[in-house]
Formats: structure tokens, C-alpha cells, sequence
């Protein structure tokens, strides 16, 4: 028996993902990141492979080159994603709703169907996928953003339960704002209408107000440690202060209550 522990990070480049691979690096686990792009050896304390989770033969050779170095892998963080630009839902054509679903929903289905074949022979594995409380509290104009999130917290909820008897186990992170480069990394939507380009401007401004002062990433790396590492998991967890206050108002208090919550946030029935 080895108590090497593997871990599988994708998205590991910057932000989330590559504070949770720091993160577990620093537990002791033996990490791997993915970039889409090719980085420069040594640009982080854990190796990078090449990888595209919309690309099934991408995702295939990733896996096995893993399996080659290290014979085993034990957690998959599956971090890889992006969002597009605060606008309205029919700003996007139906080709931006399916590009952004192969990589925020679809990339996880990739990567699990890589995987569990190898943590199932293993009789172990741990596979958390960094959602959004987007996913279980949608905000508007962000409408296929929230939807592509809310489709990993059903998929990880029927996973968790097919999975367990044969020891692997699957949890959801569930963050809000955090102070990284995803909303800088957005895209614009593809069908502008002239008809949101004032709400476009003011959402531009609030978000980019939250992002100031949003949490660390480190915030969210440590939930992921300790969905790794903790011997009874929860299927779901939050990560940092905005998205546990909403979470305990969508839990707790009248409907009512989180839609005033939800349009004062965005100042959506401010006056100008």
C-alpha cells in the first residue's frame, strides 16, 4: 500500500484553480494542473498538461499521460470554465449558449467519464466540481452562465448518488464573487441589442465594484481541501461570505426576501 494521494486540477493556470492545486499541494498530495494553453516549465510548483475539456481525445491523452507518471488518481477538481459578459439572455445566439455548456458542464462530463473508470477499479476517488451559487440562485443577465452552473449541481447530485457504494464520492463548490481574472476573461456576447446598452453599462460598473471587493481565491481552495480530505463529504458546499448569506436566505426566508435581495444587489429598479 502507498499513501501517495493524486490530484487532477483542471484550469489550474490562475485563480481558483490554481490556488486549490497550491492548496493541495501543500497537504501533501502529489498535483497535476491543465492549461488549455502551454506554459513555460517551472511557471508553477506543480507541472501543467495540455489541455482542452471541450476535446475528447484532449481530455483522453491528458488522462493517460497522468496514469503513465503516476499509476493512480485519487481527486479531479474540475475548475475549468468562463463566463460571458453581464448581459441580457437574448444577446447570446444558440452557438454562445452551446460553447459556453461544452466547457462549463460538458468539460465535467469529460473528465468524469475519464476518470471514474480508473477510481471505480481503485475503489476510491474524490471528484469536486467548482460550480457557483449562481447554480442554485440565478441572477439575471447572467442567464446561461447561471444555467450552465445549475446543470453541474444537478449532474454532481445524481453522480454523488451512483457513485458512493463504490467509494467515490462528489461535491459541488459553490462560490459568488471572487477577486481573480474571470470577469476579465468574460466574453462579449454575440448578439448586442441596442435596447440593453444603458443596463449593460450600469451592470459593468456594480460587477465590477463587487470583483474590488470580493474575496481571495484561497477562500474557495480551502473549501476544495477540505471536501478532499474530510471522510464524510457533503454534496454541496459554499465558499465565502456573499454566497453563505445568499444560500441562507434561499434556505430560509420567503421568496419575496431573495428576489428584493437579488434586484437591489444589481440596482435593477434604482432610478437614475
Amino acid at each position: 500500500m502507498t499513501n501517495k494521494r493524486v490530484a487532477l486540477v483542471t484550469g489550474a493556470s490562475s485563480g481558483i484553480g490554481e490556488a486549490s492545486a497550491n492548496k493541495l499541494l501543500a497537504a501533501g498530495y502529489t498535483v497535476y494542473g491543465t492549461s488549455r494553453r502551454s506554459t513555460l516549465p517551472g511557471a508553477h510548483p506543480f507541472p501543467l498538461l495540455t489541455l482542452d475539456v471541450t476535446d475528447d481525445a484532449s481530455v483522453e491523452a491528458a488522462i493517460d499521460e497522468l496514469l503513465r507518471l503516476e499509476g493512480q488518481i485519487d481527486i479531479l477538481v474540475n475548475n475549468a470554465g468562463y463566463g460571458i459578459a453581464p448581459a441580457a439572455a437574448e444577446e447570446s445566439s444558440i452557438q454562445q449558449a452551446k460553447n459556453i455548456f461544452d466547457t462549463n458542464f460538458l468539460g465535467i462530463v469529460r473528465l468524469t467519464r475519464a476518470v471514474v473508470p480508473h477510481m471505480r477499479r481503485q475503489g476510491r476517488g474524490r471528484i469536486i466540481n467548482i460550480g457557483s451559487i449562481l447554480g442554485i440562485v440565478p441572477l439575471p443577465y447572467v442567464a446561461l452562465y447561471a444555467a450552465s452552473k445549475h446543470a453541474v449541481e444537478g449532474y454532481s447530485g445524481a453522480l454523488d448518488h451512483e457513485l458512493r457504494t463504490q467509494g467515490i464520492r462528489v461535491s459541488v463548490i459553490e462560490p459568488a464573487y471572487m477577486k481573480t481574472q474571470f470577469e476579465n476573461n468574460n466574453i462579449e456576447p454575440d448578439a448586442k441589442l441596442k435596447e440593453y446598452d444603458q443596463i449593460r453599462a450600469k451592470l459593468a460598473k456594480v460587477v465590477g465594484k463587487a470583483i474590488a471587493e470580493a474575496e481571495s481565491p484561497e477562500v474557495v481552495a480551502d473549501v476544495v481541501l477540505k471536501a478532499a480530505q474530510t471522510s464524510r463529504p457533503k454534496l454541496r458546499y459554499t465558499a465565502g461570505t456573499l454566497a453563505g448569506k445568499l444560500n441562507f436566505i434561499l434556505r430560509f426566508a420567503p421568496a419575496s426576501i431573495l428576489d428584493k435581495v437579488v434586484r437591489q444587489s444589481l440596482q435593477l429598479d434604482a432610478k437614475e
